[in-house]
């Protein structure tokens, strides 16, 4: 576990520049970079960009002298290598974040970095940026969608090993522990509750944050049907390790909750949107299941 600074090699503005990577966390590179008094701009999503005449200093501070190669090895192996394919995704993300919390962009990299894990397959950024744009979309359409509604947004699978509801309650104790102390403890814990109610998305009548932020989740159900298969074969693959006739079960359990309930989202904007589609996605998916068996 160490921090990695590769060969000044690569020339822009007049000079060479090295990549200056951690091969275990984020917190890890920023904490290095900020003792070395690298500006923060110098971040690029997964590495610092260090001039070469910096070179010298950072290996002197603790920084492993490594050829490209092995850097680029080491960081991939970590988790934390941001592909090139990825990159416009992961901007956009950071971006949305300033919106946010522009003081905060530490916090901002840690959740795109826990929502780009290798792991991931349909609970990866594509599906915050959706969640995202649902939540504009709700506001454009004159739904309250608060500030803490798009923060729990952020958070709501912040932490994914595929185990409800223990994911949501850990993800909710990540948004305490690094929101409370930038907004409070009050506007913290209301992010959590938010967080806590995706788990089983059943709000209370009266809960209008809770109730914006489950149609925004739930959402992707009502998408076209090129759009639903695509959803429903990634959570497939997120879950690979289940056998098939036990995804098939807990998955057709699932979707019957979901036809049972009175509306299936909770907002009328949302009904209006993508009810009738995603009564439609949810009985054709659960024909197909029963009919595999």
């Amino acid at each position: 576990m160490a921090v990695l600074v590769d060969t000044p090699r690569w020339p822009a503005h007049g000079t060479l520049w090295a990549h200056l990577v951690s091969d275990t966390d984020l917190a890890e590179l920023h904490a290095f970079a900020a003792r070395c008094g690298l500006p923060r701009r110098s971040f690029d999503l997964d590495h610092y960009d260090v001039p070469a005449e910096r070179h010298a200093e950072v290996v002197a501070a603790g920084a492993e002298p490594v050829d490209g190669h092995e850097l680029i090895r080491r960081l991939r192996a970590s988790g934390l290598r941001v592909r090139a394919a990825d990159r416009p995704l992961r901007t956009a993300l950071t971006l949305r974040w300033a919106d946010l919390l522009p003081d905060r962009p530490e916090i901002g990299e840690e959740l795109v970095a826990r929502w780009s894990e290798p792991h991931r397959v349909y609970h990866g950024p594509g599906h915050l940026r959706a969640i995202l744009d649902r939540l504009d979309l709700l506001a454009h359409r004159g739904e309250p969608v608060s500030d803490a509604v798009r923060l729990a947004a952020w958070f709501h699978d912040a932490v994914h090993r595929g185990e409800t509801p223990v994911d949501e309650e850990a993800s909710a104790d990540l948004a305490v522990e690094l929101l409370e102390p930038v907004v409070g403890s009050t506007p913290s814990a209301e992010v959590a509750r938010l967080v806590r109610l995706t788990a089983a998305h059943d709000p209370a009548a009266d809960d209008v944050a809770g109730r914006l932020l489950c149609d925004a989740d739930l959402g992707v159900l009502g998408g076209g049907p090129e759009e639903y298969r695509t959803y429903a074969e990634q959570v497939r693959e997120e879950y690979r390790h289940v056998p098939e006739e036990d995804f098939r079960r807990g998955r057709a359990a699932v979707l019957r909750r979901l036809i049972d309930r009175p509306r299936i989202f909770r907002t009328a904007t949302a009904v209006s949107l993508w009810e009738d589609l995603a009564r439609a996605n949810l009985r054709a998916e659960l024909d197909h299941l029963e009919m595999g068996r």
